[in-house]
């Protein structure tokens, strides 16, 4: 006989169980069937002690700190989590991103050509002396320079030509984006917000050399003749030094503030450049002149302004617009990218950083940051990073508006390894206790020389993400972030407890 099952509330006798079958009711089969999805997500019993131990010591640090972490094992397991899915702030973690998409470019169809360029334009019966620049960071005017020197343009122009009217320094490769979208004006005077130009010299750096002189005496001032001073430093006995630099965005005048001892060394204070590209026509119109070339005109700097298509959502599938190359009178090489990366990532530069965000941009847009980030997103889905894990405004870390959360950092640092240029770019990461940003961090501990990792640090942030061996000789890939740090807590010390702890349980 067929049965027929009640729909109401009531149970009918042919519902009834055969003798020996188990009782299973609707309620239980729901319970049953969300019983392996909450296996899922709840920790494996073996990481819930870990998890509470980590989640101990860096409650130590008080509140207002916000914590989030993620560590992996070679199989991609989690080892141990807090708010691994919630965004923080990840400051110089973005170098991971931008260094990495740079060798991941070099890998495949390459990065464009860098190296500095000079070429003389006749303008009626004057001759221009044009600097282009192709956004090469290490550009030197130094006098001591070997390689990549801004002398060698001089000279070839000097071979050239006894008389030229304008110095220009172009630096139109890139639209006009000195300073990332979220970064703190306070930080522009400063070496580590300097401005971002295809046309950069000297790490984009001044060296402001104050000496000391007689007690209660102003200190003498030594710097570029590009700049004036404000001296408001006064000399005190002993040895102290509290000097500051600071100046107007865009401006030149520079002013001192503070006290120097009288029995203290010359200090050297560096300050970033706002106008590298102005700057770069300076410096080369003095190496004409102690040549002996007369420059009749003005040194002056050529932008080309951000415009609506440099952002490619608005470009859509147009094809960007490229200004065809002139022939240049000399050309310089810049050092490999290998050795680009080291400086990026072992002492965190930002402005090599930005320079190769905007070099990817070149690619398939017009240098532009959001041509950039184009590169970066696409390097993302190939990693399997979560869509709307990463979130970025520059390529270096300095823009607070940078969202990252700890599983997209370390999904990305984990695919790396997977890459046949991983190991070339986890050489350019910090040692711990060794080199680096890491120089003395993890020195004399167990993960002294076995922690390879990005630091990152702006104003209430730190962060830190790479790999590390465990106590049993496991590699482990994670990413640790500390925002809304207050002003008395030392989070990285309690971020690196945190992570010997998990280190020493596996």
């Amino acid at each position: 006989m067929r049965r027929r099952y009640g729909r109401g509330k009531g149970w009918h006798a042919a519902a009834l169980p055969r003798p020996g079958v188990p009782v299973i009711l609707p309620a239980m089969r729901f319970l049953l069937a969300l019983a392996p999805l909450a296996l899922l997500a709840a920790p494996a019993p073996a990481r819930e002690p870990l998890d509470s131990q980590v989640h101990a010591i860096l409650s130590e640090a008080g509140s207002g700190t916000r914590w989030g972490l993620l560590v992996l094992d070679a199989d991609g397991r989690e080892v141990a989590a807090i708010d691994s899915d919630k965004r923080f702030i990840p400051a110089s973690n973005t170098k991971i991103y931008t260094s990495a998409a740079a060798m991941r470019a070099m890998a495949s169809e390459g990065l464009p050509a860098a190296g500095a360029r000079v070429r003389l334009v006749r303008a009626g019966d004057a001759l221009d002396v044009v600097l282009e620049g192709r956004g090469d960071p290490h550009l030197s005017s130094a006098a001591d320079c070997t390689r990549d020197c801004l002398a060698t343009l001089a000279d070839a122009v000097a071979a050239q030509t006894r008389r030229v009217r304008d110095v220009v320094g172009d630096d139109t490769l890139f639209p006009d984006e000195r300073w990332s979208p979220g970064m703190s004006w306070n930080n522009i005077p400063s070496r580590y917000g300097t401005g971002i130009s295809a046309l950069t010299i000297d790490d984009n750096e001044i060296a402001v050399v104050v000496t000391p002189g007689a007690a209660g005496a102003a200190p003498s001032v030594a710097l570029p003749a590009y700049y004036s001073v404000q001296n408001h430093a006064r000399t005190i006995p002993g040895s102290a030094n509290t000097l500051a630099v600071d100046r107007a965005p865009n401006g030149r005048i520079v002013v001192l503030t503070g006290t120097i001892g009288a029995g203290a060394a010359p200090a050297t204070l560096r300050m970033g450049i706002d106008d590298p590209a102005d700057f770069a026509a300076w410096r080369l119109a003095q190496m004409l002149r102690a040549r002996g070339v007369q420059v009749s005109g003005q040194a002056m700097a050529r932008h080309r302004p951000l415009m609506p298509a440099d952002d490619p959502g608005v470009r859509g599938g147009t094809p960007p617009v490229r200004v065809p190359a002139q022939a240049a009178l000399a050309e310089l090489t810049p050092p490999p990218l290998g050795e680009t990366l080291h400086t990026v990532n072992k002492v965190s530069q930002n402005l090599y950083t930005e320079l190769l965000l905007r070099r990817l941009a070149l690619a398939n847009g017009t240098g532009s940051i959001a041509d950039g980030q184009v590169v970066i997103a696409d390097m993302l889905a190939d990693a399997g990073v979560p869509a709307g894990a990463v979130a970025l405004s520059d390529g270096s870390g300095m823009s607070t508006y940078n969202r990252v959360t700890p599983r997209g950092t370390a999904t990305l640092v984990r695919w790396i390894a997977s890459q046949p240029w991983g190991a070339a770019w986890r050489a350019t990461l910090p040692v711990g206790g060794k080199d680096g940003t890491l120089a003395r961090r993890f020195a004399g501990t167990a993960l002294d020389g076995r922690i390879f990792a990005k630091t990152g640090t702006i104003n209430a942030t730190n962060a830190l993400a790479g790999y590390m061996t465990a106590a049993s000789g496991r590699e482990l890939t994670f990413a640790i972030y500390a925002n809304d740090v207050p002003a008395d807590v030392g989070a990285t010390a309690f971020m690196d407890r945190a992570l010997l702890s998990i280190a020493a349980a596996n």
